[in-house]
């Protein structure tokens, strides 16, 4: 029976998440949560300049907003130093590991002789074969003990087999001068000791799965599956940075893309299945395999996340629209949308909404409380002849049937009896109920407010400039 499935993200805390995080956080998530697996989360805070808990708190709150559980508590990479330093020192037993005395003025010398010389700049210390009774009583750092014959070969379930020559890597550092591991033996104890089976991560971290293995190879540990995805690009194939616009996971929340889409348009950042270009999580849950990630680096296009996020839009219950943009809102710096007044204006905007910036904007007319304030391009359709027109379509409203073809026809009659069209007179019924000249169709409006609210609006506006509303 094969073992269960361990996947894990191992973000460094830089004070947002960004989206080729978020989007190796997906991969990893939806990897382990189909085949009923582990989902790890190890904040990687040895730097401790840059780990901050705000920092730390920007991991968190981009992986819950984007709805990526995580088992267990979340891992500190910082509060293993000791594990990793035990590690290297079993590496010194075996002879997998040695100390080096060799000055950084020194190593530096060594490779501007190279370079004069022509040869590889790549340092190997004179220290690598001195017998430990010979060896000083000297600061020093530990270098793993690599193999300088022969080859590397990470096989990776996505890029293939990749093969590194051993005499092109050299005898990294596992720990410094004072004792504090490095980076590289860090990862390789922390995914060992946390069972990782996967290891799915950016390509930029290609290189390093040579020197890690080695690690994993001299402890006698099994290494993990590796596969290296390619990293986003922007739309002009240049790696993504902020030239090309928002790049992190609270910048995309901010500009109200809903969670679903924006799981739904990383996905496909990178990984396909078929032409499939929406799809729901329990899709992606079906189809995402390994053998989908592309080799090619995915590029990011916002008009296709707009467009998924408006498919998204249409397929969300109405309840959870609402439960979204009540998050939303703060993170754009609005004030918090009525839940009970926005629910049931959502079902006549979303179809025309691409973000939940829209949905709020395009419901406005149901958040806002009498009297409305009409903007000025609105407030030039209510000029004296549109008011009148008002205050005789307001008898005729009192008593109809509230339906859309009720209303639909007393309006039209009205507009008939005047010679006009009836976008003449919605122009005055959008400004009387709405504020506005963009908004939905006004029998949707009147639905949604229901007859008491709109003859109050339509009353208020039918007034003179400056008179009192009753």
């Amino acid at each position: 029976m094969s073992a269960p499935v361990v996947t894990r993200i191992a973000p460094s805390p830089t004070g947002y998440m960004h989206i080729g995080t978020a989007r190796t956080a997906l991969f990893n998530w939806l990897f382990a949560r189909a085949r009923g697996g582990k989902f790890l989360l190890r904040v990687e805070d040895t730097d401790k300049q840059r780990s901050t808990p705000e920092a730390t708190e920007a991991i968190y709150g981009g992986l819950r907003w984007l709805g990526l559980d995580w088992d267990g508590d979340a891992v500190s990479q910082a509060d293993n130093a000791d594990r990793h330093a035990e590690v290297a020192h079993q590496m010194l037993a075996s002879g997998h590991a040695y100390r080096c005395y060799s000055s950084q003025d020194e190593i530096e010398a060594f490779r501007e002789e190279a370079r004069a010389a022509g040869r590889s700049t790549l340092f190997q210390s004179p220290w690598r074969d001195v017998p430990e009774a010979d060896q000083p009583d000297a600061p020093f750092v530990v270098r793993l003990r690599a193999p300088r014959s022969g080859e590397t070969v990470i096989a990776d379930a996505v890029q293939g087999d990749v093969t590194f020559r051993n005499d092109q890597l050299d005898d990294m550092v596992l720990l410094r001068a004072d004792g504090t591991p490095t980076y590289m033996l860090a990862v390789v104890v922390d995914d060992h000791d946390m069972g990782i089976t996967h290891v799915i991560r950016g390509d930029d971290h290609l290189n390093n799965a040579a020197r890690q293995a080695q690690i994993f190879d001299a402890m006698g540990w099994p290494q993990p599956v590796w596969a290296h995805i390619p990293l986003i690009h922007g739309a002009d194939g240049k790696k993504l940075s902020k030239r090309h616009g928002a790049t992190g996971v609270e910048e995309y929340a901010a500009l109200g893309f809903p969670a679903a889409a924006m799981r739904n348009y990383l996905a496909r950042l990178g990984w396909s299945h078929g032409d499939d270009e929406f799809f729901t999580d329990a899709q992606a849950l079906e189809w995402f395999d390994l053998d989908g990630i592309g080799r090619a680096p995915a590029r990011l296009d916002l008009k296709k996340l707009e467009n998924i996020s408006g498919q998204h839009l249409s397929a969300m219950a109405d309840a959870d629209i609402v439960a979204a943009a009540i998050d939303f809102a703060p993170r754009d710096g609005r004030p918090m949308p009525d839940a009970d007044a926005l629910l049931p204006a959502v079902p006549v905007v979303k179809e025309a909404c691409k973000t939940l910036g829209q949905i709020i904007d395009r419901s406005r007319f149901a958040l806002v409380t009498r009297p409305v304030e009409a903007d000025e391009k609105a407030a030039k359709a209510l000029d004296p002849v549109s008011r009148g027109i008002l205050n005789e379509l307001t008898p005729h409203l009192q008593t109809a049937s509230w339906t859309r073809d009720a209303l639909e026809g007393i309006v039209g009659q009205l507009a008939e009896e005047k010679g006009l069209g009836l976008g003449k007179l919605a122009a005055p019924l959008r400004a009387a109920l709405a504020g506005r000249t963009a908004t939905p169709s006004v029998f949707d409006m009147m639905l949604v407010l229901g007859r008491e609210e709109t003859l109050g609006r339509l009353g208020d506006a039918a007034l003179e400039p400056g008179a009192q509303t009753s």
